[in-house]
């Protein structure tokens, strides 16, 4: 029975105990056992780069990493035979860590494309385990649009990622680092549906830390209700700031165990050692 939680990075300045670039990595997963790889949206990564993450991390560690955005935003998943081959030659090193290739789709991204999602995903080798992010409105409102999603997912063994801010626009913001929230996330309902093994939840929380604790509450039923049918999910805590995601996301792994006594508790974090002269 393994719960697997984390961030959406493994380094922020608010985290003091990072250490080097090197090996920020590595003082991150003595906190968490799971990262989002959303810096792979912006640019493919050189095989040494992912070389060093596989180094830093256990066998064991999950990486879920997002598609470039000229795979799924410019190209929309057509031709991209040529960006694929490149990109996935580059995540090889992370082997087993790489528990799911991770297309987030954009608004506009629609039923009508759901043919272009399934040509798609047919063609990613069986070894990697799609998941999908959605943010058309109608996925949300529409039970066929919903069904025939899920279709195409299930014919490749692939997930549903829901990204939960209901509670990020559940009232007005209160701070500038909500504000920036409101303006960048999307807004669509909470789904809570699992077509996997293996779902994968992005939980996006508010900036006191009260309310983030508050609104997760319905995902600690969910959650222990995967664990309890054999499932393994990952569970993603974000913040308007993600100062505080760190530990947030073990207080959630806490909180599940709390439930589910047989849950393995997290391994306490490495101390940091004190910087001295010599």
């Amino acid at each position: 029975m393994r719960l697997h939680v984390g961030c959406a990075m493994w380094t922020h300045p608010a985290w003091h105990d990072s250490g080097p670039s090197g090996a920020r990595l590595r003082a991150y997963a003595d906190h968490c056992t799971a990262v989002e790889g959303n810096t792979t949206f912006y640019a493919t990564p050189t095989r040494a780069t992912v070389e060093s993450w596989a180094r830093q991390t256990d066998p064991d560690f999950r990486f879920v990493i997002k598609l470039p955005r000229t795979v799924t935003h410019e190209r929309r998943l057509t031709e991209v035979a040529a960006e694929m081959r490149e990109f996935l030659v580059a995540v090889e090193p992370l082997g087993p860590r790489l528990h799911a290739v991770w297309a987030q789709l954009p608004a506009s991204f629609g039923p009508n494309d759901l043919g272009v999602l399934a040509r798609f995903l047919r063609r990613l080798p069986t070894e990697y385990r799609p998941a999908v992010e959605v943010r058309h409105p109608a996925f949300f409102a529409d039970e066929r649009a919903a069904a025939q999603l899920e279709g195409v997912l299930s014919r490749v063994g692939g997930e549903w990622i829901p990204f939960d801010t209901t509670v990020l626009f559940d009232g007005p913001p209160t701070t500038a680092t909500e504000e920036e929230a409101w303006s960048k996330k999307p807004r669509v309902p909470r789904r809570t549906r699992a077509l996997t093994e293996f779902p994968i939840v992005r939980y996006h929380g508010r900036a006191e830390e009260a309310r983030t604790v508050a609104g997760w509450r319905p995902w600690l039923d969910v959650v222990t209700e995967w664990l309890r049918e054999g499932r393994s999910p990952t569970v993603f805590i974000h913040t308007p700031d993600n100062a505080a995601a760190r530990e947030l996301s073990r207080r959630f792994h806490d909180a599940v165990r709390a439930r589910l006594p047989e849950l393995s508790p997290l391994p306490d974090p490495a101390r940091a050692a004190p910087m001295t002269l010599f």
